[in-house]
């Protein structure tokens, strides 16, 4: 683990499986409907969050900037090193010595990290800037307990 004022990093441990009860029928969001009394399945949680086991890892998030998005203090990002940066797309980036997570704006000539809390202005990157992506965020997991 490596924790930094902004993040706290976390390797993906998938060499063994990490099955949990999965209720494969889902469970209604509206009206309550029958639920059934066994489990359908086991699902494995590194299958489902890990497309690419070598290029991931964990994020835990510390601050407000991207509440917007539903990315919250205490929040763990699964952030994949393989996929590729889009327009629109969140990721965790080192800028100018210190590590953040924004989402990525580009315009034909100009590129942005952009929070999700109107308290945070948009960053311009610029090339007098040490900026790197360092992965796109797959999945967040939030807490609400």
């Amino acid at each position: 683990m490596k924790k930094t004022k902004a993040l706290e990093f976390y390797t993906a441990e998938v060499g063994k499986p990490l099955q949990m009860p999965y209720f494969e029928n889902g469970v209604s969001a509206g009206f309550p409907s029958p639920a059934a009394d066994y489990l359908d399945a086991k699902l494995d949680l590194n299958d489902l969050l890990v497309e690419h086991p070598s290029a991931t890892y964990y994020v835990r998030v510390i601050g407000d900037s991207m509440i917007g998005a539903g990315i919250v203090s205490g929040d763990l990002l699964v952030v994949d090193k393989s996929l590729e940066v889009r327009n629109n797309c969140i990721v965790v980036a080192y800028l100018d010595g210190e590590f953040t997570v924004k989402r990525i704006k580009k315009t034909k000539t100009k590129m942005f990290l952009n929070a999700e809390n109107d308290n945070y202005k948009p960053i311009e990157i610029t090339k007098d800037m040490d900026f790197v992506v360092f992965g796109v965020v797959a999945h967040s997991i939030h807490h609400f307990v």
